[in-house]
C-alpha cells in the first residue's frame, strides 16, 4: 500500500502498473519451476502479491484524474472487475489444472497476468509536459537561483551553527518524506473519520465470506451446493457495483455520499445479524443474495467516498496511509472469527460478531459524517463572511483612490485646506 502510493507519486501511475503486471508475470511463471512449498510462498505469495498490490493502488487513483462528473459511475464500473473474476477464476483454474496441470497452469496464469503491463500502457499521463520539463532542468542541473545562493551561503559561512544544520538537515529529511507520502492527512478531520470508521469495519466485512461455504456445510448442505452459495454473492456483487455508482452519482445523493457509505456498512451488518435465523438452503440463498448486495454496494463505494473526502491531489497518500492502518484489522478478522467458532462450536457467534462490529462501524461514521458536514458548513460561511468583509474594505479603497485621483485631475490640492484648518483651531484655542 504505502509502498506504491510512494512509487505513484514518484513515477505516476503508468510505470508503476506496467512493472506491477511484470512482476505478476515473473512470480507465476516462476511458480511453474518450484520444488518446494517455501518456493512457491516467495513466487506466488510475495512477488505475484506484490506486483497485484503495484496494479490495484495505480488504476484506483488515475479514475480520480480522469473523472469528476461521473466518478462514482466510473468507480462502481471498475470495481465490477473482481467479482467477475471471482466468477470465473474457479472454473478457470479447475480447467486448467485438468489439462495442463499445476506447472502449466501457473505459466498460462503467468502470460494472463502480464496483460496488466498492456492496460498499464494504456494510462495516459495528465500533464506529461511540465513534468517532463521539471524532469529535464533536474537533469541538466538547471537549480532556481534561491536554492543556488541558499547552498552557496552555507558552504561558504563559518558561522553556521552545527545544531542549527541538523535541525535543518532533518527538516530538509521530513519535507522529502512528506512528499511522497502526505503525513499531514492525519490532522484532516474526514479523513481520521474514514480511518477509524474503516479499521472497525474490516474486523468483520471478509471474514463472513471465508466461513460462508463452512457454515452449510456444518448445517448439511453438501459441499457442491455450499461452493454455489460463493457464486451467488459474486454474481449479484458483480451487478450491485455499478448499479451503486449510477446511484452514488445521482444529485441527490453525490452531494451527501457519505451518508450512503454509512448505511451501506450499517445494512452489510444487519445482513450478518440475520444470517443464524436462515434454516435450509434456501435461506443461505437469500442470505447469499443480500449479503453480495451489501457487499457490492460498499465496495463500489470504498475510495470514491476517501476521494470526496481528501480530493484527487491527495488521494494517492491517503490510500496507502488507510492501506497500512487496515491491513492489521483485514489480517485479524478471520483468525478472530475461526476463534469464536472453535470456541463455541458454533457458526452464529462469528456471524453475530461480524454485524454487530459492521453496524457499530456505520453508525459511527453516519454519526461522524453528520458532525463533519455541519462543521464544513460552518467554515465555509465563516469563509465567505471574511471574502465580504475584504470585498467591502477593498471597495471602500478603491472608491478613495479614485475621489482623490478625480479631485487632482480637477488641480484641487487639499494641503493648503488642511494647514488653514490647523491654523483656526491654534487660533480658536490660543483665544
Amino acid at each position: 500500500g504505502p509502498i506504491s502510493s510512494i512509487l505513484v507519486n514518484r513515477y505516476g501511475s503508468r510505470p508503476v502498473v506496467m512493472f506491477g503486471g511484470l512482476l505478476c508475470g515473473i512470480g507465476m511463471v516462476s511458480a511453474a519451476f518450484c520444488t518446494s512449498i517455501l518456493q512457491l510462498y516467495i513466487c506466488v505469495g510475495f512477488i505475484t502479491g506484490f506486483g497485484l498490490a503495484l496494479n490495484l493502488q495505480p488504476s484506483v487513483i488515475i479514475i480520480g484524474k480522469y473523472f469528476l462528473k461521473r466518478r462514482p459511475i466510473a468507480n462502481g464500473l471498475a470495481m465490477a472487475g473482481s467479482p467477475v473474476m471471482l466468477c470465473t477464476l474457479a472454473p478457470l483454474n479447475q480447467f486448467l489444472f485438468d489439462n495442463f496441470g499445476w506447472r502449466g497452469s501457473f505459466l498460462i496464469l503467468g502470460a494472463i497476468l502480464l496483460h496488466c503491463c498492456v492496460a498499464g500502457a494504456l494510462f495516459r499521463p495528465i500533464g506529461a509536459a511540465t513534468a517532463s520539463v521539471k524532469t529535464q532542468d533536474n537533469e541538466e542541473g538547471k537549480v532556481p537561483l534561491k536554492e543556488e545562493v541558499t547552498k552557496d551561503a552555507m558552504e561558504i559561512s563559518p558561522m553556521n551553527d552545527p545544531a542549527e544544520t541538523k535541525t535543518e538537515e532533518e527538516k530538509d529529511c521530513c519535507e522529502k518524506i512528506n512528499k511522497y507520502l502526505d503525513f499531514s492527512l492525519f490532522k484532516h478531520r474526514g479523513f481520521l473519520i474514514y480511518l477509524i470508521g474503516n479499521v472497525l469495519m474490516f474486523l468483520g466485512f471478509f471474514a463472513p465470506i471465508v466461513f460462508l461455504a463452512p457454515y452449510a456445510k456444518h448445517i448439511g448442505i453438501d459441499e457442491y451446493s455450499a461452493a454455489f452459495l460463493l457464486s451467488i454473492l459474486a454474481i449479484v456483487d458483480m451487478f450491485a457495483r455499478p448499479i451503486t455508482g449510477i446511484i452514488a452519482n445521482s444529485k441527490w445523493v453525490r452531494p451527501k455520499i457519505q451518508y450512503f457509505f454509512s448505511f451501506s456498512i450499517a445494512f452489510n451488518g444487519t445482513c450478518h445479524l440475520l444470517c443464524p435465523l436462515a434454516s435450509g438452503y434456501t435461506g443461505l440463498v437469500v442470505y447469499s443474495i443480500f449479503f453480495g448486495l451489501a457487499f457490492g454496494m460498499v465496495c463500489a463505494m470504498l475510495f470514491e467516498t476517501l476521494m470526496d473526502l481528501v480530493g484527487a491531489t491527495r488521494f494517492t497518500s491517503a490510500v496507502g496511509l488507510v492501506t497500512i492502518a487496515e491491513c492489521c484489522t483485514i489480517l485479524l478478522g478471520p483468525p478472530i472469527g475461526g476463534t469464536l467458532i472453535d470456541t463455541f462450536g458454533d457458526y452464529k457467534y462469528m456471524f453475530i460478531k461480524c454485524g454487530a462490529v459492521m453496524v457499530l462501524a456505520g453508525t459511527f461514521l453516519f454519526i461522524m459524517n453528520y458532525y463533519n458536514y455541519r462543521m464544513l458548513a460552518k467554515e465555509e460561511k465563516e469563509r465567505k463572511a471574511k471574502e465580504e468583509d475584504l470585498k467591502s474594505v477593498r471597495t471602500e479603497n478603491e472608491v478613495r483612490n479614485n475621489l482623490n485621483k478625480e479631485m487632482t485631475k480637477d488641480g484641487l490640492d487639499l494641503e493648503p485646506l488642511r494647514e488653514e484648518q490647523e491654523g483656526l483651531k491654534k487660533e480658536v484655542n490660543g483665544t
